[in-house]
Order: structure tokens, then sequence, then C-alpha cells
């Protein structure tokens, strides 16, 4: 039978929020069947997000036991259900759309029920942390021919993240050649996706980190520089690093809160956005009246629609970006101290770029 991975309760029962770290289990499970309009995906890859260390913390909601780990997934679809409008599915390589219920209303999930993300939460039964998966025809795009199964896998979530941060919310305006982009907190996987999106936009980009090796990497992949958010002053140090003419950013891609409002009206031009995907410095983040003065847009970003995965994925084909990997693990879902390792990676911030879990292999799955 098929293999799974999942988070166990400790004796038998939940542990308190913050407090606990549920260990990893692995599971036989039946091999499901796809129907009406189904695709049975046999998965080759997976990648970790945020949200995995979080729900092994009990600190996501909806939290249970019963669903396999992980939403990024890259896998071969060899079984169509009955009701499969485009049968060329068959054989071909995928990636799975992370989250459903968000079609493609700009403002957000058009679902009533709300937005239902893969990995182990009750409100989808599925996760990409397994070796078989069904999913609707309609929440699948063919993967990129020019990515490996592991930089395929890493491409989802925080792709259309970023993508929805960067070119949704900051706006074409602010993310395209002429402008200028902080993204801060660089090495996390939705930041570097927004880094190289933006590059590749002709922006110009600058990076904060409080590890000058990050910064350095980030440089090889087209930021222009960056700055050690620990120094003091060093929003004036950003500012003295843009190009000739240019006085002002134009927009901000934060996935850290704390004090960016504050900063950000020191380094943002009038009208210029904040685009903030998380908060990982601090839940909350004061709203300044300095802000209000230089009427600086707040926009609150999430993951993303249907159509801006579409879209997302659609550039990566057409400029051949490939995700930045960090780290690959490669095991048959039997090697649960390895997989810990990858949560210890992530854990530390150790990471720069995504962690990634091969578990398959894509070419022998398209022969079945």
């Amino acid at each position: 039978m098929p293999k799974a991975i999942f988070i166990s309760p400790i004796d038998g029962k939940p542990g308190k929020p913050g407090q606990v770290y549920y260990p990893l289990v692995q599971k036989t499970v039946p091999q499901p069947t796809p129907t009406g309009s189904e695709l049975l995906i046999k998965l080759s890859a997976a990648a970790l997000n945020h949200r995995d260390l979080f729900l092994r913390q009990h600190l996501y909601p909806g939290l249970t036991f019963d669903v396999p780990l992980l939403a990024d997934g890259v896998g071969t679809v060899v079984g169509l259900g009955s009701g499969v409008q485009d049968q060329s599915w068959k054989s071909k390589r995928v990636i799975l759309n992370p989250g459903t219920g968000w079609k493609e209303d700009p403002d957000g999930p058009e679902d009533p029920t709300g937005y239902k993300i893969l990995g182990g939460t009750k409100f989808d039964p599925r996760g990409t942390l397994q070796e078989y998966v069904i999913v609707d025809e309609s929440e699948v795009e063919e993967a990129p021919s020019h990515l490996s199964d592991a930089e395929a896998a890493a491409l989802p979530l925080t792709g259309l993240t970023g993508w929805r941060a960067l070119i949704s919310k900051a706006g074409e305006k602010n993310s395209s050649n002429g402008a200028a982009v902080l993204i801060t907190g660089i090495g996390g996987g939705v930041a570097l996706m927004v880094l190289q999106f933006a590059v590749a936009r002709g922006a110009s980009v600058y990076v904060t980190s409080s590890n000058q090796e990050k910064i350095d990497k980030a440089i090889q992949l087209g930021a222009k520089n960056g700055v050690n958010y620990k120094e003091d002053g060093w929003e004036k140090k950003l500012l003295s690093q843009l190009p000739a003419g240019k006085k002002t950013f134009d927009a901000i891609i934060d996935g850290a809160g704390g004090d960016i409002i504050e900063k950000g009206t020191k380094i943002l031009k009038a009208g210029g956005v904040i685009s903030v995907y998380g908060m990982t410095v601090s839940p909350k983040m004061p709203f300044l009246m300095q802000a209000v003065l230089k009427n600086i847009d707040i926009k609150g970003s999430t993951m993303g629609s249907r159509k801006e995965f579409k879209d997302m994925v659609d550039f990566v084909k057409s400029t051949n970006m490939r995700p930045v990997v960090s780290r690959v693990l490669k095991t048959d879902l039997d090697d649960i101290v390895g997989l810990d390792s990858l949560f210890e990676d992530m854990k530390s911030a150790k990471q720069f770029g995504k962690l990634v879990i091969e578990f398959g292999d894509s070419s022998s799955a398209s022969k079945l």
C-alpha cells in the first residue's frame, strides 16, 4: 500500500499550542481511485513551507493528525476519472495548485467556506507528502519542462504567494522596468521568488537580511545590493545604494512585520506600497501618521487565486526561471530522521531557498 507522512499526537492527545513539537509518522494508506473529473497523480517530490513547521508546533488553524503533510507537490498523472475532459493529462508531469476555493476574484476567495490549503488540516483531506493523490483536473498545471522534480515541487506555494505580493498587490508599475523594489528577510522561499520575479521584470531589487552570506547570494541572483537590518540606520544606507536619479523605493515586499511601516515611510516614494505577506518578527505593526501623510499603501497579501497560479506558472515557463532549492532529501518516505533534519533547517533559518523531499521518479511514473 502507498506510504504517507503525518504528524502524530504525543501520548495519544494534542499538546498546547507553541509548547509541543509533534513527531512525524509514516503510515500506509489506501491507493485512491479517481472519479468524475479527478486525476490520479503519482507524486515524485514535495516541499516544505513554514506552515508545516507551525503545524508541528500546533500553531496553525485546523490542525489534524489524519491528513498527510505538505502543500507543494509534483508528480505524473497515472489515472483518469471517467469524467475527465482532457484525456491528454495521462502521463503528463504536473504541479498541484496548493489551495482551492479561489478562482479569480482579485479581492479574495469566492468560496463562502474559505480558502483551503493542502496538507495537515481538516479543511482539505489531501497532502503532498504521500505517494499518490487525487486532484481535480482544473487544479493542476503542466510542470515547466525546464525544471527538475525538486525545482517543480519548490514552486507552487511560494511562487503563488510571491506573485500575488509583487504583481497583484505592489502593482505592475511598481514591479517592472524602472521600479526600485525592496525585499525584506531574503533567504526564505517567498522572498526569493519575489526577487526572481522582480529581476526578470527589469526592476532594481534590493534586499535585507541579518546574514551577509544571504545578501551576497541574493546579489548573485540579480539583486543590486542589500543591507543588514540589524545595523542602525540601515534604511539610510539602502537609499545611498539606489541608482543615480532614483531617490526612493517604489515598493517594499515584506514578510517580517515589526517596524517596517516606520522604516518604509523614510524610504518609499509618496504613494508607495508596502505589500505584507507575513509577520515573522511581530504579529502587530504600528500604523503611523507619517504613512498617512505620505499616502503609503499597506496591503496584506496571502497566497493567491487559481488565475494567479496559472499566470505565475506561465511566467516561469516563458522566462525559464528556476526556484532556489536549499537542500533535497532523497528518500522512499522511510527516513523520518532525514525528514526531521529538513524541519530543523527551517527552525534555525538555516536554509536559503526551498527544502525538498524527492521520493519518486516522474520519468518512471510516466510509464505506468
